[in-house]
Formats: C-alpha cells, structure tokens, sequence
C-alpha cells in the first residue's frame, strides 16, 4: 500500500488527496507524524476545514507545533482558534513565549480568556488540563428544561453524555447521565433523578493530572467534575484528556525505568543528538555506580587469586541479582503509581518482596547446586547456592525498600528503578559472594 511519505515525494496530488479520503482521522495523525517535518504541510492543507481540526488536536503537541510552523498565518490563526481550549492549552506550552503570545492575541475574546483561565493553573494539575466548556444543570429543572438546556449549548461543550447539577451558586451537588435524563417523564426534577454530591466522583484544580486520570479509570467515568476551592463548578475532565495523561506519565517512568530521561515528543520528531543526550547523563551516572564493582574486586584480589574458580560465577551471580532486584523495583514502582502501595505500607511490603527474594534464592540455589558440585566440588557448590540465595534476598528487599523511600522524600520512584538498583547490586552481592567463599572455603 502507497504511504503518505511515498505519495508526497512522488508529487501526485491527485493520488494524495485519494489516499487521505481512505484513512480515517487517527491514521491520518499516525501518517503524518512519520512525515518529516516540512513534507507534513502538503497532505494537511489539502484537508477540509472540520477534518483538519480533528486530525490536527489528534496529534501530539510537538508535532502540532511543528506543522504550525510550516502553514500559513491565516491557517494557523484559524486552526488556534477552533481548537478546544484544553488543547489550546497544552499546544501553548510547546510554543516559544513570543509565538504562543501572538496566537492568543489573535484569538477570539471569549476563546482567549477560556484559555487564560486554563493557563492560570499550574502545570500538571487538573485545572490545566480541564475543559472549562460544558453543560452543567439546576437540580430544580425539569427533565425537559434540562434536554432544552443539551441541545442549546451542548454543541461547543466537551461533552453531553456526563452532566453535572450544581445549586444557584455553581456549587457541585450531585451527577447525571444524559441518558437518564432522556428517559425520564418530561415533568421530574432532575434533583430527584440525579445521583448526590456523597454519590459523585469530583476533584479539586489543584489536584495532581495523574490522580484525577486514574480515578478516571478507575471509577470508569466518562467525565470528571472539576470544582475551585470553594466547590464551586469551573470544568471537566474527560476520559479522553485521562488517557493522554496517563500516556505521558507512563511513558516517563518507563523511560526512567530504562535509564533515561522522557523526551517528551514523539519518536521521529526527535534528533538522533537529543536522543543520545537524554541517555548518555544517566550512563555516565551508572558508570560511576558500577566503579563499586571495581573496587570490590580489587579489595577481594587475594581472594580471587587463591581461588581462581571464583571469578567464574562473578557474571553469574551480578546478572541474577541484578534482575531480582529490577523485577522487584519494576513491581513496586508500578504499584506505586496506581496507589495499591503507600508509604504506610512500607514494612508489609518489604517483608513480602524478601519472602519473594527467598523462595527465588533457594530455588535457583538448588538447581546450581548440583551442577557446579559435580564439575567443582561440593564446597564450590555450596558457596554458589548460599550465595544465589542470600543476594536474591536480598535484592528483591533492596529493590522494594528504595523506590517506596524515593517517594517519600519527592523524588520520583522511577529513577531509582532497574539500571539504579541493578548497579548497587552488582556491587553489594559481589560482597556477599566474598564473604560467604571465605567463610565456606577458609581463604
């Protein structure tokens, strides 16, 4: 099948224009983020006006940024201006100031003070990345004022299918769905249909965009009222904007996970040079995290000179500790950031993870036990299966322990994942292999 890039080079309009009338809004997106940058104009501008929008809020901020660049100011005013004020938002943070200034000077007045209020909330947190366009109800309406109400601002609201019910001085006072509305006799209140504020699931715009996203999930909500201090009702948030959240932080801490910094845009609008400066900071690092590993050695010569056998399991040893502990790591780091593991439960957690680490440890113990017995000895073979044991132990208590203590202090329990805590394993389990060989063989 003909790509997007194939067709733009070929210089065929005609094909260019076929092929974008077969690909539904998504795989145009996909299309043209693989596009480089000055070749993505081409096939967007031959778009109709209401389809160019939805293609265009479909890609992520870099790329939307980038194909700004590329388009006229007449296409970039109206563009800016069509968009939903969240997205609006969130565009304006991957701008240069002097670039966003402009595109909001040009805006509308009531889409530009939409927009302001957004960009008043600090990053990261609901009331950024909240719409403040939606249709909210009076708990004294009847069930046909209501559907009134739906069908006269629910065109430019975000959505109509969740409808929050604030009283006569915006407070949040209960949730419905539309659907309930629509079926219900013409003349019920909707105070008495809909579900109350104990019922429904809010947050305040100073919450965390993480949290508010997972109890998006969680409570497998279609939108999420946001309120001010005050419980007073200033937007929503829908599970669509939930799921860009919970993208983007998942894509961080798998990246720090993997020992590098997020690049926060998508894999081909970033430079091979930026992609090499977010790894080489954390490899420098681990580097000097793994010169414990030489100094180990080196304090442990003797050792290895009179037993030279010793220096065959070192790789052995280092590699299954080192993933115990990643698996461990990866395990809680994970349940930290869904909230099932607090710091409270700092203790039950650890206790578990070296119970896991154990049962690992004597495990694999035994299967090398045995093998390296007959070609070694049967003290080799004990040193060997003591070793595995205890360095299992304790690496999965290590990779438990750190990231739990990491959130604690604020620092995000991410970083000190595999790399982090495979290094100070490396390290720390080489000690333990020594002192068990020296105990069992009296070197």
């Amino acid at each position: 099948m003909t790509t997007l890039e194939e067709l733009v080079e070929s210089g065929d309009i005609e094909r260019l224009n076929d092929r974008l009338n077969e690909l539904n809004t998504v795989e145009i997106a996909e299309e043209l983020a693989r596009l480089d940058v000055e070749q993505r104009a081409v096939p967007f501008r031959l778009l109709a006006k209401d389809r160019a929008i939805e293609v265009f809020e479909t890609l992520d901020p870099a790329d939307q940024q980038e194909l700004l660049d590329s388009l006229r100011d007449e296409r970039v005013v109206q563009l800016f201006e069509d968009m939903d004020p969240d997205d609006r938002a969130r565009l304006v943070d991957e701008m240069p100031a002097k670039v966003a200034r402009r595109l909001l000077a040009g805006l509308s007045p009531w889409e530009r003070a939409l927009t302001g209020t957004l960009l008043g909330y600090p990053e990261d947190t609901a009331g950024r990345i909240m719409s403040p366009e939606y249709v909210s109800l009076r708990a004294g309406m009847s069930a046909e004022q209501a559907l009134d109400k739906v069908r006269r601002a629910g065109r430019s609201a975000e959505t109509v299918y969740a409808l929050p019910v604030t009283d006569d001085q915006r407070r949040l006072i209960g949730a419905i769905g539309l659907r309930d509305v629509v079926v219900a006799d013409p003349d019920q209140r909707i105070g008495d249909l809909m579900e109350t504020e104990a019922e429904v699931y809010s947050a305040r715009v100073d919450d965390d965009q993480e949290t508010v996203a997972r109890l998006i999930g969680e409570a497998d909500l279609l939108a999420l009222p946001i309120v001010d201090t005050e419980n007073r009702l200033v937007g929503i948030v829908t599970v669509d904007d939930a799921m860009e959240v919970l993208e983007e932080e998942e894509t961080e801490d798998i990246a720090r996970t993997g020992g590098s910094e997020p690049v926060g845009r998508p894999y081909f609008s970033v430079s091979v040079f930026r992609l090499a400066r977010t790894r080489i900071v954390w490899l420098l690092l681990l580097i000097v995290a793994a010169s414990l590993t030489v100094s180990v050695l080196d304090f442990f010569q003797v050792a290895l000179e009179t037993v030279v056998t010793l220096s065959l399991f070192i790789p052995l040893l280092i590699g299954t500790g080192g993933n115990t502990g990643a698996q461990s790591a990866t395990t809680v780091v994970r349940a930290l950031a869904l909230g099932e593991v607090r710091f409270e439960d700092l203790p039950r957690v650890v206790l578990r993870e070296a119970r896991v680490g154990l049962m690992l440890g004597v495990g694999l113990g035994l299967i090398a036990f045995v093998p390296v017995s007959v070609l070694f000895g049967t003290p080799m073979g004990t040193v060997v299966a003591l070793s595995v044991a205890t360095i299992c132990t304790y690496a999965s208590t290590v990779g438990s322990l750190l990231p739990i203590l990491a959130g604690r202090v604020g620092f995000d329990p991410a970083v000190l994942s595999a790399p982090f805590i495979t290094t100070i394993v490396d390290a720390s389990g080489l000690v333990i292999y020594f002192l068990i060989a020296k105990l069992i063989l009296g070197i």
